[in-house]
């Protein structure tokens, strides 16, 4: 590809890590979108717990790919693909002086690798019959099951993640075949260009970041989600929800919520940082402030422009 095609840029790295932050700055200074792979934040009502962009940040910056669908409503990565890959096109066919640009950023290493990298996941359509037995026998269950039947997949999904590993097993008992010899890849027509956020300071950001979305209502939104879809919700198991649900059950005191989700968000830090080594080729930006980042990326940018 030449230095004239389209580049697509993505902000990559762990919970916590700044990313909000800089892909805003980026989108500032070359007139983009936001266009979001944080595989929470596409919905509706989960906006403290998955550190979804404020009122003021999306005022900042256009941002797209968030809020898409109802919790109850699980969008599978191929889905996914549909929407990202249209969100994409519709960024790079804005009229703009020199090379057509995008602009992704979020944490969640399969659906940034599926975008970059053309993964063509199997189209299996969502079964809800099959999802509510999925339901009843528990995700500890569940992912064993996936462990026995398909344990490269079992093996990239969270034991926790609950919508990936019914995913896994809905794809696997419709085909026959496991999920992880399904998934093709097309390579897009565009140029990607990574750049990666590793601080040093992750742990203490972490320990900030959790702090400050139970100080910003992550309990009274775990209620209101509970209210409106149920406790037994997939996504209330995940990092945050979960804990905050056991808070609300009387099941946790408010300082050992807090402590589990700062200890599973650290773990889940952990496992990006092992996806994003193994499966992607960032350039990793060194500066520990918005500032000092946006000084090092804007000029690898330029230059990928030519």
């Amino acid at each position: 590809m030449g230095s004239g095609d389209p580049l697509v840029i993505v902000v990559l790295g762990p919970t916590a890590s700044g990313k909000t932050d800089l892909a805003i700055a980026l989108a500032q200074a070359l007139d983009l979108a936001v266009l979001n792979v944080d595989s929470r934040q596409f919905y509706r009502g989960m906006d403290v717990g998955t550190a979804k962009p404020t009122p003021t940040q999306r005022a900042a910056a256009r941002h797209e790919l968030l809020d898409l669908r109802e919790p109850q409503q699980p969008i599978n990565l191929q889905e996914f693909c549909a929407l990202g890959e249209a969100a994409i096109a519709a960024e790079l066919a804005r009229p703009r002086s020199g090379p057509p640009l995008a602009l992704l950023a979020g944490g969640s290493g399969l659906y940034i690798k599926a975008l970059t990298q053309g993964l063509r996941p199997p189209a299996v359509p969502p079964q809800p019959g099959l999802r509510r037995q999925l339901e009843a026998l528990g995700q500890p269950v569940c992912h064993q099951l996936l462990s026995g039947a398909d344990p490269q997949a079992a093996a990239r999904i969270a034991p926790a993640d609950a919508v990936r590993t019914q995913r896994a097993l809905e794809v696997l008992y419709a085909t026959g075949r496991p999920l992880s010899v399904q998934q093709g890849s097309e390579p897009p027509s565009w140029r990607v260009l990574e750049l990666g956020l590793n601080p040093r300071d992750l742990r203490q950001r972490i320990e900030r970041r959790t702090e400050a979305l139970y100080a910003g209502g992550l309990v009274e939104e775990t209620a209101a989600l509970i209210a409106r879809h149920g406790a037994d919700l997939p996504l209330l198991d995940t990092i945050g929800y979960g804990e905050a649900r056991r808070l609300l059950a009387g099941e946790l005191e408010r300082g050992a919520a807090v402590a589990l989700t700062a200890q599973r968000t650290r773990q889940f830090a952990k496992r990006q940082r092992t996806w994003f080594r193994r499966q992607h080729r960032p350039l990793w930006l060194s500066a520990s402030d918005t500032d000092g980042q946006l000084q090092q990326a804007l000029p690898e940018i330029e230059g990928r422009l030519g």
